[in-house]
């Protein structure tokens, strides 16, 4: 803008609220967003526990995918960098079964549990 000769710049600052605004969480909007945030703040548990349950998890994974497991330790065996090419069907196998065991579902399944598992507990000793 020219004012009386002399050059002004105005800058304006604009800042809209949003529905992923932190500071104001009255103004999420949609049923998605809203029950995604009470799902997570109902499963949310202590970093150490969610190790706990990870290594737990995947424990399980390894013990359910032993035949894959197997598989692949044999055809690795004796093997250094061709291990990539030459078992690459044995790799993607024990992948695939390992996935069925250790994904983002079966994880927030486990903290359900574990967090029905502590209420009941908590109830037990204020009985």
């Amino acid at each position: 803008m020219i004012h009386g000769g002399e050059l002004s710049i105005q800058v304006i600052f604009v800042y809209p609220l949003d529905r992923f605004d932190r500071r104001r969480p009255e103004k999420l909007e949609g049923p998605s967003m809203g029950s995604y945030v009470e799902k997570a703040r109902e499963n949310h548990v202590k970093k150490k526990v969610e190790e706990a349950l990870r290594s737990k998890m995947k424990a399980k994974a390894l013990n359910e995918c032993d035949q894959y497991v197997s598989k692949y330790a044999e055809c690795a065996t004796g093997r250094t960098f061709s291990v990539v090419w030459s078992c690459r069907k044995q790799a993607k196998e024990l992948n695939s079964c390992l996935h069925q065991f250790t994904n983002d579902t079966v994880l927030e399944e486990m903290k359900r549990e574990y967090m029905l598992q502590e209420e009941g507990k908590v109830s037990a000793s204020a009985i």
